[in-house]
């Protein structure tokens, strides 16, 4: 019975080396890219539909306290791709050689498909990715977001209601809805406007609204957010805007908002200069 327990304890100890040194052999051929050389790789995959993708860019001279800018575009929830970001990627790229970005692509609903929670698990399941891989990488685990339209939803929703661990340093707003309960919306009458709101289920519950409404899910906790919004906007009523806005301020969130009166759902020219120099100016202040 002593030998056969001993032959037991041997067993065990070998178990437990071979596992520890599986575990050590597995961290020797993590791949560290060199982090004083850009780095770019496209279409990264994180899931098995065509639009679970997205654009890396690291920048030269990385170190583990890089932060990270993910794109988020829009497109009624249904359409649209990331590089529509193109742009803004490039002003980033321009204007901020340190920082680290991700252009993100995610599933796209349906009449049959909901754009919630399918939209956020994804943005997640990105951020897990990115957490999981900042050795490889060298990169913070801390974070900015930049949307647009149905991509600025997504941005403010999954950093208030989603924000867990608190690395969301900072999220900016370009025309995106925040407040599917207000009566703008409910009482609408644009069929654009109410397809888009039908996505997220017609007849849907108050209780359901509010949980994919980034007012309902703001804190005294949410990080740094900048909104931007245009006064003739067909498809966000300025309120979606202003309303933000004052239930930020009343929470005590550090906030930034500009309208332009005679805008619609985007802007060319001075405005569009006016709001780069005000987004450059509060991710230098926040992420």
């Amino acid at each position: 019975m002593k030998a056969l327990k001993s032959t037991f304890l041997v067993f065990v100890v070998l178990i437990t080396f071979f596992n520890c040194s599986k575990e050590k052999a597995d961290e020797d051929f993590i791949t560290i890219l060199d982090p004083s050389k850009f780095y770019q790789e496209l279409n990264i995959s994180y899931g098995q539909d065509v639009n679970q993708n997205f654009d890396l860019y690291l920048p030269a001279n990385r170190t583990n306290n890089t932060k990270v800018m993910v794109l988020v575009h829009g497109g009624g929830w249904s359409a649209g791709d990331k590089s529509e970001m193109n742009p803004i990627k490039d002003l980033i790229r321009q204007d901020f050689s340190d920082l680290a970005i991700v252009n993100i692509n995610y599933r796209l609903a349906d009449e049959n498909t909901k754009p919630y929670p399918m939209q956020t698990d994804d943005i997640t399941t990105i951020i897990n990715y990115l957490k999981d891989n900042k050795t490889k990488y060298t990169i913070s685990e801390a974070i900015g977001f930049i949307g647009t339209s149905a991509g600025a939803h997504l941005s403010l929703l999954w950093s208030y209601a989603f924000n867990t661990t608190n690395k969301v340093n900072m999220v900016c707003s370009i025309v995106g809805p925040t407040n599917f309960t207000d009566s703008a919306y409910l009482n609408n009458t644009n069929p654009d406007v109410q397809e888009l709101i039908d996505l997220f289920g017609i007849d849907a519950t108050t209780s359901f609204l509010e949980e994919v409404s980034p007012y309902h899910q703001a804190t005294a906790t949410s990080p740094p957010t900048i909104l931007f919004y245009g006064g003739q906007d067909p498809l966000i009523p300025t309120t979606q805007g202003t309303d933000m806005r004052d239930k930020l301020e009343s929470l005590g969130v550090t906030h930034e908002f500009t309208l332009y009166p005679n805008a619609g759902h985007g802007w060319i020219g001075l405005e569009l200069i006016d709001t780069w120099i005000k987004l450059k100016a509060f991710i230098e202040t926040h992420l």
